[in-house]
């Protein structure tokens, strides 16, 4: 089945609705040129259908985009980052860290 990732961005948050279910990644903009995810969720009827993953390369793509820098308060986000090197370079660098 084709996913379709919706961006909010008033709501500051991707979703993907599926099969009376849903699943959002969640952001902020805490800082000029800073987009942090802050949470991932997915509904427990549709995990394990790479639902989480295809948020975390929409919101990915959206930083890449718009010029951001992004910082991963979220753990799976995260742990996306460290083992999807492709997306090292969007990266907040220590120094930005406030």
């Amino acid at each position: 089945m084709p996913v379709t990732v919706i961006h909010h961005a008033q709501n500051q948050e991707f979703t993907i609705e599926q099969e009376g279910g849903s699943a959002e990644l969640a952001y902020s903009k805490p800082a000029a040129g800073i987009l942090d995810f802050t949470h991932t969720y997915v509904d427990e009827a549709l995990r394990g259908r790479g639902l989480a993953e295809e948020l975390a390369r929409t919101g990915l793509a959206f930083a890449r985009e718009q010029g951001l820098r992004v910082r991963t308060s979220c753990r799976f986000m995260q742990k996306f980052m460290d083992t999807h090197p492709q997306y090292q370079h969007l990266r907040e660098a220590p120094a930005d860290t406030q």
